[in-house]
């Protein structure tokens, strides 16, 4: 059965690479960071700006750290950020990664198999670039999980529409849920799932969150590919965007994103892969 594509839901425009720039290995990827020693090789896969990619670079120095995305726009301008003498950037595809097979200690994926198709083939192919007990870490978002206050219909629909926009692309909004299985159905046993959340509450916190979800809403690919899909009008839009920013000026106002993560080694055989749900 051919594999089936999936649309990058966000794009790239300069609201969401501004938004992914603002993560850092701290925020992201803390699950992972006492696993990591210098000399350690990293394959950061879906890297966007590098900002994380950096951060790992920094904890494993002198190893050797690739960031690998499949848009080159989006490279230039992490190859344009803090540059590492142990860190380089490729264009590359997640189901076939251009790296040889058993060649990598860890390999990092963040918010990367909410929009794939196939997210069991790309994680069985993260598993054959990794050595024998090597590490695997992915961490993913879940629409469906995540919560705010106050409450507000509007921002329950912009809920709502994302959850169809991605859908209709392929991808699975409510992937951070299903990490556990779908690492274990690529063929992973040793296997440590567990949680973690982003949480905005102060006002500059609303502020930067409100603001920059009200700007995507409007003019990224999303609110583009809604209108296309015939899910949203542009006064649709432009209702939930103004949600996002009265919420951001509610005193109370509190958003809470929820994360599944999973830290899993490759054994020296290849494991059962039971079905994923």
């Amino acid at each position: 059965m051919p594999r089936r594509e999936a649309a990058y839901t966000h794009g790239h425009h300069d609201s969401v690479v501004a938004a992914h720039a603002a993560r850092t290995a701290e925020s992201s990827a803390a699950y992972l960071l006492a696993h990591l020693r210098p000399g350690m090789s990293v394959l950061d896969v879906g890297c966007g700006p590098g900002t994380i990619t950096v951060g790992l670079a920094d904890r494993v120095a002198p190893g050797p750290v690739v960031g690998l995305d499949r848009d080159a726009g989006v490279l230039r301008r992490a190859r344009g950020g803090a540059a590492r003498a142990n860190l380089r950037y490729a264009v590359g595809d997640v189901y076939a990664l251009p790296v040889a097979t058993a060649s990598v200690d860890v390999v990092h994926a963040h918010q990367v198999l909410q929009h794939l198709g196939d997210p069991v083939a790309a994680l069985r192919e993260m598993r054959r670039v990794l050595r024998p007990g090597g590490l695997l870490a992915v961490r993913d978002a879940d629409y469906a999980a995540m919560t705010w206050y106050p409450h507000d219909d509007d921002l329950t629909a912009w809920n709502d529409l994302y959850h169809r926009v991605a859908r209709r692309n392929g991808g699975e909004p409510d992937a951070g849920r299903r990490l556990h299985a779908c690492v274990r159905a690529a063929g992973f046993t040793d296997v440590d799932a567990s949680a973690g959340t982003w949480c905005f509450a102060t006002p500059e916190e609303r502020g930067w969150w409100a603001g920059q979800w009200a700007e995507r809403v409007r003019r990224s690919a999303l609110g583009e590919q809604a209108v296309a899909l015939g899910l949203a009008r542009p006064a649709d839009l432009e209702r939930l965007a103004a949600a996002w920013l009265r919420w951001a000026a509610a005193e109370d106002g509190w958003f809470v994103v929820l994360h599944g993560q999973v830290l899993a080694r490759r054994g020296a055989a290849p494991g059962p892969a039971p079905a994923a749900n």
